[in-house]
């Protein structure tokens, strides 16, 4: 009976060992996942952050202000707001993506009494089935602008 019990606790053994192996080539394969950075045409290098990072067909993007090219931005809040998602298209064109392939939304405000006029902006740009959406209000945002924006797209 001694050699059988062995022969289970070895073959246990094993199998553990194996699943263990398993789990690390899966960990392993799941970190190492290719990151290509996404940068719109006219984008600067450099900085402490990237506009977009692509992984494994998930675009993260940074988030975006409602600047233009010139890095004014416009004194009418709903141009402020369409300047924002703009910035946020050229991303996802960079990614060969759209707006359909936006799975979430995070949008920063500087103002709770904006939030329908941002709302009527978005619902133009994002069409049905929209992707989720957090809204937060903060006391200020770094720079200027009144909106920031940030989303997930997956191919």
């Amino acid at each position: 009976m001694k050699k059988n019990n062995s022969t289970r606790t070895s073959l246990a053994s094993k199998s553990i060992l194996a699943t263990a192996a398993l789990l690390l080539f899966c960990a392993t394969a799941l970190f190492a996942a290719e990151k290509k950075i996404i940068r719109p045409p006219g984008a600067k290098p450099g900085g402490n952050y990237r506009s977009g990072i692509l992984v494994d067909g998930t675009l993260y993007n940074a988030g975006q202000g409602g600047e233009d090219s010139a890095g004014k931005i416009p004194k009418d809040f709903e141009a402020e707001v369409k300047q924002a998602l703009d910035n946020i298209d050229a991303i996802l064109k960079a990614a060969e993506m759209s707006s359909a392939d936006v799975v979430s939304v995070q949008v920063y405000l500087t103002d709770v009494a904006t939030f329908q006029r941002m709302n009527a902006v978005y619902t133009k740009y994002f069409k049905e089935p929209r992707p989720t959406r957090t809204t937060v209000v903060v006391a200020k945002l770094v720079g200027p602008g009144n909106i920031e924006i940030t989303v997930t797209a997956k191919k």
